[in-house]
């Protein structure tokens, strides 16, 4: 089963994904209970408050996958496409986790902004609190002067290595 939504494909650097262990990837996250289960890089909770963030990916399969903040975006999707890839932080409610912060922050996939509703869609599907959007959004666009990949700052839509005008719609896509 594939959700829907734009399936990123990875565009970091190749000796990232040449190093993904086949069968390997981030923890998938199901239920809220899921996010007491030894998430945590030291046996801990990633429910618990005030902990580094968490990376995530949503798979094709629509399911949220976890690793520790400093594991790489595609190693966590085991070396798969993704619609959603970014950081993560939970806290504790009465009412159970909710998500405290989450980006689209992942320099190898480069997710637009518009990924939001496949990484709220995963949060809904696992019963967790979430936001009504990212809390912080980067917007990625690929220089078609030079190749390099930008994050565009306050709306500013140019190359910060040549200074050519970046293309206003997401061209991130492998080529």
């Amino acid at each position: 089963m594939t959700a829907p939504g734009r399936r990123y494909s990875y565009v970091g650097p190749p000796e990232l994904l040449r190093a993904v262990v086949e069968g390997c990837g981030g923890r998938v996250v199901g239920s809220a209970a899921d996010l007491d289960g030894g998430t945590g890089r030291d046996g801990g909770s990633a429910a618990e408050d005030g902990g580094e963030p968490f990376t995530y990916v949503v798979g094709l399969d629509g399911l949220l996958r976890l690793a520790p903040r400093r594991s790489e975006h595609v190693a966590c999707a085991g070396g798969q496409d993704v619609l959603g890839a970014g950081e993560i932080s939970f806290r504790r409610t009465p009412g159970g986790p909710q998500v405290h912060e989450v980006s689209n922050q992942s320099t190898g996939y480069c997710p637009d902004p518009d990924s939001w509703p496949a990484v709220a869609g995963a949060l809904d599907r696992a019963g967790i609190a979430r936001p009504d959007g990212f809390t912080h959004a980067l917007v990625f666009r690929r220089c078609e002067g030079c190749g390099e990949h930008n994050v565009v700052r306050e709306g500013v839509f140019v190359c910060v290595f040549c200074d050519e005008d970046l293309p206003s719609a997401w061209n991130m896509a492998a080529s």
